[in-house]
């Protein structure tokens, strides 16, 4: 879907028909208490989850409440905004529409896109720096029968980076499917895993016609730079 960078697309760099549109972002908020914060990569296939539920809400089709602020969003730039809380800060967070994914460490809870100067003064206040974690152990190897959001080796991201980078890779992916192949992943709980690739396996991938993000270069990375590759099995 973003392998052609002369397509219009919603991640990559350079101007088009999407950056004429009313630009909209989708806030996550991902809980980082001080004494216990989540493992890195739990927190990225979180925040993928969290993505992919508030896509296939009821809210965010047809005539749902949050369905035109989901159709303007993705009409424009798909930004995606990754900002840290904590104590009081997760608790007002909480108190917003939105919708809290849970992993196995991780908390993430995402919101309904909001304009771009135009964020909630209680998610506004929350810093979008701070987001750096690590896992405790590495991870296992990635079950290779369901979707995989493979990360670029050669890039060098933080957490919160990552994790909306993640979550656009599970956006494409969503795309991508079947309306049959995409109520299969959510009835199963959108299972996924977030892996770095090995560097030849990366080259594989990005020449594979799978889903696959280009930045954007607003934070942190070149424009242009590809950073996850989604492999889901229903698309290889």
């Amino acid at each position: 879907m973003n392998s052609d960078p002369s397509v219009d697309s919603p991640f990559r760099s350079g101007t088009g028909a999407r950056d004429a549109a009313p630009q909209f972002v989708l806030p996550l908020v991902v809980r980082i208490e001080r004494g216990a914060p989540p493992a890195r990569t739990d927190a990225l296939e979180t925040s993928a989850r969290a993505v992919l539920v508030i896509l296939a809400d009821a809210r965010s089709t047809g005539d749902g409440e949050w369905a035109q602020a989901m159709r303007d969003w993705q009409d424009a730039r798909i930004r995606k905004v990754v900002r840290r809380a904590r104590g009081a800060e997760w608790r007002r967070a909480e108190g917003l529409p939105g919708i809290t994914v849970t992993g196995k460490s991780a908390e993430v809870r995402v919101f309904p896109p909001v304009p771009l100067d135009g964020w909630p003064k209680e998610l506004a206040k929350l810093q979008v720096s701070g987001t750096d974690l690590d896992d405790p152990e590495p991870p296992v190897a990635a079950d290779a029968s369901a979707p995989v959001l493979w990360l670029n080796p050669e890039l060098d991201m933080s957490a919160g980076k990552a994790m909306a980078q993640t979550g656009h890779a599970a956006q494409l992916a969503w795309w991508e499917l079947s309306d049959e192949e995409r109520a299969a992943w959510r009835d199963a709980g959108f299972p996924l895993a977030v892996r770095t690739a090995e560097p030849g396996r990366w080259r594989e991938l990005t020449s594979a016609g799978l889903p696959l993000v280009r930045d954007a270069g607003f934070t942190e990375i070149a424009p242009g730079s590809c950073t996850v590759v989604a492999d889901h099995p229903a698309l290889r």
